[in-house]
């Protein structure tokens, strides 16, 4: 059974920005404070703090046990929970993907970043195919985290191609 609309729009508001998908992806492998967050992604620690929370109340991320800091102040580390998100559930979430993946690979040197791009015409049942083995590839490539491995992203678009239309 879906989840509430309610719910839907509480989740889709929460990765409504690029940041917080960035946070998401940060908090993905180890947990990481507000702070160090704020750091990596040169903000504010109060706004950090802000968009935190935001991901923390649908369970996007979660708290781990509160350590004390190298002051001496209490620090709440965040991990990723890996909740999945479609985006049949948030049509929208997909620009806010790609600008996501923009930001993402600023400062990824040119021969370090893989990149392939075609045009093809497919028929409903190959495109359904095409659904069908990204998703299994993903789930793949999910299941293969080594925490000794290098830390790499994936990202798999495709769209009518209205300018052929």
């Amino acid at each position: 059974m879906p989840p509430p609309s309610s719910e839907l729009t509480a989740k889709a508001k929460a990765l409504s920005s690029p940041l917080r998908w960035r946070i998401l992806r940060l908090c993905l492998h180890e947990p990481r404070t507000n702070k160090a967050l704020a750091r990596l992604l040169q903000m504010n620690a109060g706004t950090m703090h802000h968009h935190v929370q935001a991901l923390v109340d649908v369970g996007f991320l979660a708290a781990e046990e509160p350590r004390v800091g190298a002051r001496g102040a209490k620090e709440i580390p965040y991990r990723a929970t890996g909740m999945t998100w479609h985006g049949s559930e948030a049509p929208l979430v997909g620009p806010v993907l790609v600008q996501t993946f923009l930001q993402e690979i600023q400062g990824v040197q040119p021969s370090d970043l893989d990149i392939g791009r075609l045009g093809v015409r497919l028929s409903p049942e190959d495109r359904a195919e095409l659904d069908r083995r990204t998703v299994e590839l993903m789930e793949w490539l999910r299941t293969r985290d080594s925490p000794d491995g290098d830390p790499t992203s994936f990202m798999i678009a495709t769209h009518p191609d209205v300018q052929q239309r």
